[in-house]
């Protein structure tokens, strides 16, 4: 499970510039999936080979209505409690305010690890003018210019060197890991609930890694599943229930350490901006995604709304066509007896292995149906494909350029290794590599 850095502060002290820089570096190995939301609360960034995800909290809204100390302080105790370590980020050049104060006393009475920014400075010259930052009690600041990378290097190596050391679990490879996601009062603890009762064994109640966390093991038909627990189905607090973006934040750690995501979506609300946010980083993780669309019961249906409802989502998410979509209610009981078949399904799909042979086969009739893209006179050529890995199923092609390998291109053969192996309900990763002549 990746470690958690959160970016706090008040408005325009650079919280999105640091966030930026600090996970600009992975953009061009990450790239952004065409149709992912653009909005980031959260990217991964890397360092001296430590991968971490930040979370920019500026991002998040609170009530229209609240305060600007009453924002920043929900932003600062949700980072308290997600947080591996957090950025306490203040302007230099304003110096520091009664806001400034209010959160550093917070953070002064948290275990975590909390690490003063002092942004924007570029001029060295005084140093009597940085002295006054000691006074917030955060131990020696981190004078950095988030806008031109000055000393962010520095920066990094002292967040690395306070993140916890990697502990990975182990867990035994034929166990589903499943995490129940989406946004507060969508029916999440419902349909829990109702996959737990029915003709199921419930082994037991283990803590999660994460902090408060229960997991749930469970066994049907003699496969043994976990579901994690996320967004505090069995624990309530006041942040989170008015302010329902922190669930994102919730949910991105039961996501790294689950083999398939639940979306749980509110039939009467369709797709919201924070379900893209959640299954978009699940498609990015390469876990394998289901479409749980809850409280169908309380629709007005004719022979058109589900094909018409199934359309919309679709169109909302073209990054996802490969996620299966089930309508149920977990009041009602309808069709909730196949989301376990549908994730039994999933997750064999994501192990699935296929033959070179075959594969290459399936990539040469496609490259003769549309030939490769070609770049000043210079055609892409695909020499050879393997599959390098599952969970999620991962091919290399071999090419003579790569660069000319356009992310349309890559989406049209993974279109056809789908139509020809199936994939259901997992994201494929594909890897333009050069053939050494």
């Amino acid at each position: 499970m990746k470690p958690l850095v959160a970016i706090v502060g008040r408005p325009n002290v650079g919280k999105s510039t640091l966030f930026n820089r600090l996970t600009g570096g992975r953009i061009a190995i990450v790239e952004d999936t065409p149709g992912v939301t653009r909005d980031r609360l959260y990217r991964d960034a890397e360092w001296e080979n430590r991968i971490f995800t930040v979370i920019d909290t500026g991002g998040i809204e609170t009530g229209k209505n609240d305060k600007m100390i009453e924002r920043i302080k929900i932003q600062a105790q949700i980072a308290i409690e997600e947080a591996d370590v957090i950025l306490f980020v203040i302007d230099g050049r304003t110096g520091i305010t009664v806001e400034d104060q209010e959160i550093s006393l917070m953070l002064r009475k948290t275990k975590k690890n909390v690490i003063l920014v002092v942004n924007k400075i570029e001029d060295y010259s005084d140093p009597t003018t940085m002295y006054e930052f000691y006074s917030l009690g955060l131990g020696e600041p981190n004078y950095i210019s988030a806008a031109h990378g000055m000393n962010t290097g520095d920066l990094l190596d002292n967040v690395v060197e306070k993140l916890p050391k990697n502990d990975e679990e182990i867990i035994d490879p034929d166990i589903i890991m499943l995490a129940v996601a989406g946004r507060p009062n969508v029916g999440k603890s419902s349909l829990v609930n109702t996959i737990l009762g029915k003709e199921r064994v419930i082994v037991s109640d283990v803590a999660g890694t994460t902090r408060d966390a229960i997991d749930t093991k469970f066994m049907r038909n003699s496969q043994e599943y976990v579901i994690i627990d996320t967004a505090g189905m069995r624990r309530r607090g006041k942040i989170y229930d008015n302010t329902e973006r922190y669930s994102v934040i919730r949910s991105l750690r039961a996501i790294d350490r689950s083999d398939v995501v639940l979306l749980v979506m509110d039939a009467k609300d369709g797709i919201t901006e924070q379900d893209k946010k959640v299954i978009g980083y699940a498609h990015e993780q390469g876990k394998g995604c289901i479409l749980v669309i809850n409280k169908w019961d309380l629709i007005e249906k004719d022979d058109k709304t589900l094909h018409n409802f199934e359309k919309k989502v679709r169109k909302e998410l073209l990054f996802l066509q490969y996620a299966p979509i089930i309508f149920v209610s977990a009041v009602t009981k309808q069709r909730t007896d196949k989301i376990l078949e549908i994730v039994d399904y999933v997750a064999e799909q994501q192990s699935n292995r296929v033959s070179t042979s075959a594969l290459n086969q399936v990539i040469t009739e496609a490259t003769q149906l549309n030939p490769p893209p070609s770049d000043k006179g210079k055609r892409l050529k695909i020499l050879y494909t393997t599959q390098v890995g599952i969970k999620p199923p991962t091919f290399i092609l071999f090419v003579n350029e790569p660069e000319i390998m356009h992310f349309s291109y890559k989406r049209y053969l993974e279109n056809k290794i789908r139509d020809s192996f199936g994939f259901e309900g997992t994201p494929i990763r594909l890897v333009a590599r050069k053939k050494s002549e």
